[in-house]
């Protein structure tokens, strides 16, 4: 389907609940709340939800605290935002799968299962990317407050414009969003620089103790309840961590390893291009993007450390 074609079924709507997926980010939050605002200008009653706790620092935005954890089982449709597989919405994908109402799949991520009766997934930087662009199909111009939640996704999941998935049209995009009162500013820090103590200590002590492997071609950091608990941290302060390890000069590929509960850990992959990241992820039933994607891996930190160090070694190329 064509993106004019999804957004003129989107118009025809009277209600809808938006699902975001779980452990939530910029781009899903974001993507899900503008376009939660864009229906609702043309008459459409929407919720939007989450089966995870909403992260304090997206909090800058209006109307985050309103996302629920319950969809509505008398909306007309569902629709599933920036979430590559119908697992990827958690405790409520079960809700989502069984729904005998329209589902809509809007995406970004090539890893994506075209789940869903209505389907649009493209290689864009971010869901909100697609956004602006179905923006351009409802009536009107987006406002100050819709332009904001898309920029948050463009901004967080493009490293604030300074990743390899950055193209013409994603500052396009941008542009458009600044010129209907985006305030990049406040995204960009609330973003980027803004951090606890907590976080701050956090940080350094895991990046103090960075594994290297093939000859510094490969980084490893890991986070455990443990240390998060002693930091006085909470485990969504990590997002973000994976960029430093990629800084480093030399490593071609990083990874995070976040434990969720015993022996289980969340991975985030990065990728300056040696290796595809998504076909690395996707071993472990994961995927994403090739230079940046994620999984889920059971083991002791050890065992989980040299599986994914492994895998890596396959996919790196000389």
């Amino acid at each position: 389907m064509t993106l004019k074609e999804i957004a003129e079924l989107l118009k025809k709507l009277k209600s809808a609940t938006i699902f975001c997926h779980m452990r939530p980010d910029g781009d899903t939050l974001g993507a899900a709340m503008g376009l939660k605002s864009m229906m609702e200008k043309s008459g459409a009653a929407c919720k939007v939800v989450c089966e995870s706790m909403i992260p304090s620092k997206f909090f800058f935005l209006e109307g985050m605290e309103s996302i629920g954890k319950e969809a509505d089982e008398n909306s007309q449709a569902y629709i599933a935002v920036d979430s590559s597989e119908t697992h990827r919405l958690g405790a409520l994908c079960e809700v989502f799968e069984r729904a005998k109402k329209p589902k809509f799949n809007i995406d970004h991520h090539i890893s994506n299962s075209r789940y869903g009766d209505y389907v649009y997934v493209e290689d864009r930087a971010a869901t909100c990317e697609i956004m602006t662009e179905l923006s351009s199909y409802f009536e009107g111009e987006p406002d100050a407050k819709t332009a904001n939640y898309l920029m948050l996704g463009l901004s967080s999941d493009t490293g604030n414009f300074a990743h390899k998935n950055v193209t013409e049209s994603t500052f396009l995009a941008a542009a458009k969003l600044v010129a209907h009162g985006a305030d990049i500013h406040a995204v960009q820090y609330n973003m980027f620089k803004k951090q606890s103590a907590a976080r701050a200590l956090l940080f350094g002590r895991t990046m103090s103790n960075i594994r290297y492997f093939a000859d510094g071609r490969i980084a490893f950091i890991s986070v455990t309840r443990e240390q998060i608990r002693a930091a006085g941290a909470t485990s969504d302060v990590t997002e973000g961590f994976i960029d430093f390890p990629l800084s480093v000069d030399g490593v071609e590929v990083a990874a995070c390893l976040l434990e969720t509960a015993d022996n289980r850990f969340k991975i985030s992959l990065r990728s300056k291009g040696a290796a595809d990241v998504n076909a690395i992820a996707s071993v472990y039933g994961g995927g994403g993007h090739i230079l940046a994607s994620g999984c889920m891996i059971s083991g002791c930190l050890e065992e989980v450390v040299d599986k994914l160090r492994y895998t890596i070694l396959q996919h790196l190329s000389e």
